[in-house]
């Protein structure tokens, strides 16, 4: 049997405030999924895989922007409220990325795409080569996770240059929820892509937008200064 993903109870805790926040929550609504969409090649008529999807925020854009989404994420309620906000616009699927996808074909998808998921999974070189396989050639990966250097000033013990798992106290979907993921240094962002196959065309450190600074002005200032998040796009060719 395999291993139950590390975060899957916390965010069977926090799904459905989770659901309800996401559009508007300034860190990522107007912070991490603008960097993010602004990485994506045109995506009408391109068959795209959307990894750890959530409510389905993503899948929906991506459904609205003429893409055939297949969805998927561990939870059983992100899947449930995705199902409900995307109908008939993506498949939605209940799936742990975190082992092999085998039931899709190699060559299934031009676009693999995952927002703020990759933090759950421990080995990113077995998931990298998963994504290679299933991505067309030429196909693009797009991924946003923590940013190394903020999440080590955001918990400064243990060993910067060890993949380590560590506890986050999130606050800002209704009740406080311990969520566990792993933080990794730079060069495990790096070197499992470069392994995989994967050539990497651009790494953007994100800026907070106009939106955030009306909604959280101290924050905003925080983030013009010292970064959150890390986002990537990586090319199979």
């Amino acid at each position: 049997m395999s291993p139950k993903p590390i975060a899957l109870d916390a965010y069977e805790a926090m799904a459905e405030a989770y659901a309800a926040k996401v559009d508007t929550k300034p860190h990522n609504a107007y912070y991490e999924r603008p960097a993010t969409l602004s990485l994506l090649p045109k995506v009408a008529s391109k068959r795209i895989l959307d990894v750890g999807c959530g409510p389905g925020v993503y899948a929906e854009w991506l459904a609205e922007h003429g893409a055939e989404v297949v969805a998927l994420d561990a939870s059983p309620k992100m899947v449930r409220l995705a199902r409900e906000r995307l109908g008939s616009k993506a498949r939605v699927l209940q799936a742990d990325f975190g082992q092999p996808l085998g039931f899709f074909p190699d060559g299934s998808f031009d676009l693999v795409l995952s927002a703020l998921a990759l933090d759950y999974v421990e080995d990113w070189t077995q998931v990298f080569c998963e994504f290679y396989r299933l991505l067309r050639c030429p196909g693009h990966l797009i991924f946003s996770a923590g940013h190394p250097f903020a999440d080590f000033m955001l918990n400064p013990e243990g060993n910067y240059f060890d993949v380590e798992l560590v506890h986050w106290v999130w606050k800002g979907f209704g009740a406080p929820v311990t969520v566990p993921a792993y933080r990794r240094p730079l060069g495990a962002f790096i070197n499992p892509l470069l392994q995989a196959g994967f050539l990497i065309e651009r790494i953007l450190e994100p800026l907070p937008t106009e939106h955030f600074r009306q909604q959280d002005p101290q924050e905003y200032e925080k983030l013009c200064r010292q970064p959150g998040f890390l986002c990537v796009r990586a090319a199979k060719r």
